[in-house]
């Protein structure tokens, strides 16, 4: 997941991000209101990580104006055990869920799990295509029962693949999913991780197909008629 956190108590975010970065996530920080809405709004984030009471602009400002500039990017909401009211406030403005302060690193991760997955229609963490299986919680593939050897960026294009399973998803928003926007990297780097994928699911009956210019499909194979 490429995550946004909005948390103006560093040591907060700090622990998130780390959390986060050893699971695998792209995570980026935003430590007052101004700054953080203009990455939600204008970034490209499968979620965002937002706190109710931030400097330059307050996570309700945030989340109203995410949702009237028609963002429509998961939020969970970190709040404290005397906010109920808030709570069911930035819910009412189009927040997906919320954890109360102090929370478990795990909940927290685990929530950001199943919003992103509610948000993308998938009910599930595991995904079925074909011979193919998807363990979106595990991180882990297998391809008719066994285990598929893939390095961590090429389970992530794996899994942003699956996720869209029977649609085009752009080069760009892979590369994004992939190097995020501090890392370097080339297009060329997506292509050899989708060719290296794409190698990987011979085996099986699905397949990664480039529509030039626009992007890559996963899709089950379909059979030539004779």
């Amino acid at each position: 997941m490429r995550v946004l956190i909005i948390e103006d108590s560093i040591d907060i975010a700090e622990a998130i991000e780390s959390k986060l970065v050893r699971a695998g996530h792209h995570v980026t920080l935003a430590h007052d209101g101004i700054l953080g809405e203009e990455l939600a709004i204008y970034g490209e984030f499968d979620v965002v990580v937002l706190d109710i009471n931030l400097p330059g602009r307050s996570g309700f400002d945030v989340m109203m104006h995410m949702r009237d500039r028609n963002s429509l990017t998961p939020v969970l909401v970190i709040t404290a055990r005397n906010q109920l009211d808030d709570k069911i406030s930035l819910l009412d403005l189009g927040a997906d869920d919320y954890v109360v302060k102090p929370f478990a690193l795990g909940e927290l991760e685990a929530r950001l799990r199943a919003v992103t997955r509610r948000h993308q229609g998938i009910a599930k963490s595991l995904i079925r295509i074909g011979l193919l299986e998807v363990d979106l919680t595990s991180r882990a593939a297998r391809a008719d029962g066994r285990p598929l050897d893939l390095g961590r960026r090429e389970f992530e294009v794996l899994e942003t693949l699956a996720s869209h399973t029977g649609n085009t998803v752009s080069k760009d928003r892979l590369y994004l999913k992939l190097f995020g926007h501090e890392d370097i990297g080339t297009p060329n780097a997506v292509e050899l991780l989708v060719s290296r994928v794409r190698k990987k699911l011979e085996p099986v009956d699905v397949e990664i197909v480039t529509h030039r210019g626009v992007g890559y499909m996963l899709r089950a194979k379909i059979e030539a008629v004779t």
